[in-house]
């Protein structure tokens, strides 16, 4: 999915027409250019475009062309193609009678090679009737994927995946103290305990693993997604322990959370993201850091939109894992600017595990069997979620009908 995207970011001037080339002819259809969606198309000049029909109601519109039905919620980056509700990198938008969508519906669901209707080539920006060659899945593991349907593991999971995890502070940045944690341990200590015990626990499920530390040492905030999570990477999980200062009632707040990356939404994710990231005073040799250039923000908006959905979806289904094993409140997904995940170009989490400054949570967050059970429960997270992601992605796109 990223290349098509990615080729329109980099053109000179954005898209200004979408062309459908077929036995009607070519037929040019200008694009609406939105900042925060991409380019836009007009659902109804698509439809004449490709002889369907567009039939909305209250809440669908309903796009029925040769190749299906799409059925788009408006306002939503939604789209149902008729096996199952797919994102889209931006919402839908009414504009008057019209419903526009964005142009990565016409990239990756009409012309998803499974139809064997349309082709794709985003150099031109042209949809042309008839199967092509598959350019439009999203990136995935170097698994390929015309072996989707085949060389998958025991548990039906797609063999090849890798994960980042990634255990939070290290070296002389200690994380929190850990107000009820046993002397001498710290944040980095349990951080990299529990995320030792996750990547055993994927290993033997056949997912590959890479630590972003495997000791107590430093790794620079802003190198550890992209240097340890790349293109073959399918998700990156950071994994931190949440603390309160000191307050009335401080040590009675508990429970665990998980965030992915973007604005913080509440004054909590705000102050929790700022807590983080005042590890970055650790950071030696600032100059190895990743700078950004233009092509840099081109790309963070382009992963950010393709991720956002992928990032949220693992981030669910982590806490809902670890509400089986953790006694604490389940304070939610949240969303907050963390610099640990700024950098990531792939899907990103960051989990809390639980508070140090509560003492059950602290308890539960440092003994052997307390361990074992957060972890167990993160790694079959990790696991649901490649499972989800091989469904949108190797089985959606190998046109076997698998």
């Amino acid at each position: 999915m990223i290349a098509p995207l990615l080729a329109l970011l980099l053109a000179t001037s954005p898209p200004t027409h979408l062309q459908v080339s077929s036995a009607r002819g070519i037929i040019m259809i200008p694009l609406l250019q939105q900042r925060s969606d991409g380019p836009l198309v007009s659902l109804n000049a698509l439809a004449r475009a490709l002889g369907g029909t567009v039939e909305p109601d209250a809440t669908w519109v309903t796009l029925s062309t040769a190749a299906g039905r799409f059925r788009f919620l408006a306002g939503t980056p939604l789209v149902q193609d008729g096996v199952a509700l797919r994102g889209m990198p931006g919402a839908s938008q009414r504009r008057g009678d019209s419903l526009f969508v964005p142009l990565a519906f016409v990239a990756e669901v009409l012309a998803d090679s499974a139809r064997r209707a349309w082709n794709w080539t985003a150099a031109t920006t042209m949809l042309s009737e008839g199967a092509g060659p598959a350019q439009l899945t999203m990136p995935v593991s170097k698994t390929t994927v015309g072996n989707a349907g085949r060389n998958r593991l025991p548990g039906g999971l797609r063999a090849g995946h890798r994960v980042t995890i990634d255990p939070g502070h290290g070296g002389i940045d200690p994380g929190n103290p850990g107000m009820f944690f046993p002397r001498g341990l710290r944040e980095k200590d349990v951080t990299l305990a529990v995320g030792l015990l996750v990547a055993a626990e994927l290993e033997k499920k056949g997912v590959r693993v890479t630590m972003t530390r495997t000791r107590d040492t430093l790794i620079n905030l802003g190198q550890r997604a992209p240097r340890y999570c790349q293109v073959d990477c399918d998700l990156f999980v950071s994994i931190h322990v949440n603390s309160l200062d000191r307050r009335p009632g401080f040590t009675q707040v508990r429970g665990f959370e998980t965030y992915f990356l973007s604005e913080a939404r509440s004054a909590d994710a705000e102050r929790v993201a700022r807590m983080e990231n005042s590890a970055v005073r650790y950071d030696m040799h600032p100059s190895d850091v990743e700078r950004s250039t233009g092509l840099d923000f081109m790309f963070k908006d382009l992963q950010r939109a393709e991720f956002l959905r992928q990032s949220q979806h693992a981030a669910s289904l982590i806490q809902s894992m670890l509400e089986e094993v953790h006694d604490g409140p389940n304070n939610g997904v949240k969303q907050a600017g963390f610099a640990v995940l700024n950098t990531a170009r792939r899907p990103s989490v960051l989990i809390e595990m639980g508070f140090s400054t509560n003492r059950d949570d602290a308890e539960l967050m440092t003994t052997p069997d307390g361990q074992r059970d957060l972890a167990a429960a993160i790694a079959r997270a990790i696991v649901a979620y490649l499972r989800y992601y091989d469904q949108e992605t190797a089985d959606t796109s190998s046109g076997s009908g698998q």
